[in-house]
């Protein structure tokens, strides 16, 4: 379930110590969530975030929404450091993400000079940390995972995450595939298409509202899927609804589902593809692959290059230009090999970074 309060605490003042650490007349706040001049103000610092870490930033006002609104706060704190000024120069963000889990965003204006710099730092990680003591305690745990991000070349970054305690856990490939408008017809039809026994078709949907049995099915299999996948956590219904349909660039009728038909009885879902709208970046929109999960039961009957050339066609049919996705690059399954051979390359590269916060 989806809690009406979070498990956070919305107050800085109750968990950050009397003296945090800032500059004088430096203050530490949670921000607006209905001012509009702060979510245009994160969307600046994220994005100078992005450039500075990757070479070109995509993010827009609808990203830092997700993080900020009165929607997003279901499950997520925010903070923010305000110079003499009252200009934001850092911001700081925790996500419940399911039980053991949170999520952790870590942004500092980068034309501060390196002393302020190194001040924001340390205020946004101790509150971090305090936050996840509470959300921990809160959801009973002795122990809270701080789940948190860095591009691989933000060596800034990466030196600050490793004085705060945190380790460099995993290395992500962020891949993009180019789509032609010909390969339409790589399927006869994205909204529903057969080979071999499997039937791969979207959700259901009557009045533009998708049928819950197949969303409960999507998540069903994507929880078998990934259960012995890197850094898994067990994630409720709710939960997974809710967090996927924050997304700016979800919409339902990018959600597929394949199932195993050759059996004489029932269809019995076999993958799952979660796809959204990629509007980031340069160029035009493009599609990309949230989450794509084969059951085990059904590897090896071409089950997830269906699912992908199903996106390639519906991406192709849009007008769009690519497709992207996202790899882990040390994946036991080898489904990089498979990204490859479809014409994936990688565009860009981002780490996993963790701390353990004992909860007590």
């Amino acid at each position: 379930m989806i809690p009406d309060d979070n498990r956070f605490e919305s107050d800085p003042d109750e968990i950050l110590p009397d003296d945090p650490g800032l500059p004088a007349d430096w203050t530490a706040e949670a921000p607006d969530p209905g001012d509009s001049a702060v979510t245009a103000r994160l969307t600046e610092l994220l994005r100078a975030h992005e450039d500075a870490g990757r070479g070109w930033a995509g993010a827009s006002e609808e990203d830092v929404l997700v993080e900020v609104s009165e929607q997003g706060l279901r499950t997520r704190e925010n903070l923010v450091v305000r110079d003499p000024a009252g200009e934001i120069r850092a911001w700081g963000s925790v996500h419940d993400r399911a039980s053991g889990r949170m999520l952790y965003v870590h942004i500092v204006d980068r034309s501060l000079e390196d002393r302020l710099a190194r001040a924001c730092s340390t205020i946004l990680f101790r509150w971090a940390e305090a936050q996840a003591r509470e959300v921990g305690a809160a959801r009973g745990l002795d122990v809270q995972q701080i789940d948190t991000g860095a591009f691989e070349g933000d060596d800034r970054q990466h030196a600050w995450l490793s004085g705060a305690g945190f380790t460099k856990v995993r290395t992500w490939w962020q891949m993009s595939r180019p789509v032609r408008p010909e390969e339409a017809s790589l399927v006869a039809s994205a909204e529903r298409w057969e080979r071999k026994g499997v039937v791969f078709r979207q959700v259901r949907r009557v009045d533009g509202m998708p049928d819950e049995d197949d969303l409960r099915a999507v998540h069903e299999v994507l929880e078998s899927a990934f259960t012995d996948h890197f850094n898994s956590a067990e994630e409720s219904f709710e939960e997974f609804e809710h967090r996927l349909r924050e997304d700016p660039g979800h919409r339902w009728d990018h959600w597929w589902i394949a199932e195993i038909v050759d059996g004489g009885g029932a269809p019995e879902p076999a993958g799952a593809l979660v796809g959204t709208v990629s509007e980031g970046g340069p160029g035009p929109a493009g599609s990309y692959v949230s989450y794509l999960g084969v059951l085990e039961s059904a590897r090896g009957r071409g089950v997830a290059t269906g699912l992908l050339n199903t996106i390639i066609a519906d991406a192709a049919e849009r007008g769009r230009d690519r497709v992207g996705l996202e790899v882990d690059a040390d994946s036991p399954t080898g489904a990089d090999g498979l990204y490859v051979a479809m014409g994936w390359r990688t565009k860009y590269v981002t780490q996993s970074w963790h701390k353990d916060v004992p909860v007590g």
